[in-house]
């Protein structure tokens, strides 16, 4: 079992800046990615930033040179750091890993959530 915590979110102004964090607890092995989504009321859930396994980093075309994917080791954590934000960006900011648990099978685990809203 893996247990994620976020924390960070809050209210920003068109043009500022914020960063969550998500810190992983349990077992933590055999992680396959390690992922931020976001879900607006209505909505599916999307996928903003993706870390792979290797360190490789994905992000939705959205959020492309304004929000960095990142890992603290030390920490056993992942932060998204999320610059010059837009009031589109307002959600609730889900982390999630996808575990593996054996061959050709995977789990996943999701945080509560933590809202951003960017508004003047």
């Amino acid at each position: 079992q893996v247990h994620l915590m976020e924390s960070g979110g809050g209210l920003a102004q068109p043009g500022g800046s914020l960063t969550l964090s998500c810190t992983a607890s349990g077992n933590t092995n055999r992680i396959y990615n390690r992922n931020w989504y976001r879900q607006t009321p209505g909505n599916q859930r999307e996928l903003v930033a993706r870390l792979g396994g290797a360190g490789s980093t994905q992000y939705a075309d959205s959020v492309k040179g304004r929000f960095t994917i990142s890992r603290d080791y030390a920490k056993n954590m992942i932060l998204l750091k999320m610059d010059d934000l837009k009031p589109e960006d307002t959600a609730v900011y889900f982390c999630n890993y996808v575990q593996i648990v054996d061959i050709g099978r995977k789990t996943e685990y999701w945080g509560q959530g933590t809202q951003v809203t960017v508004s003047s």
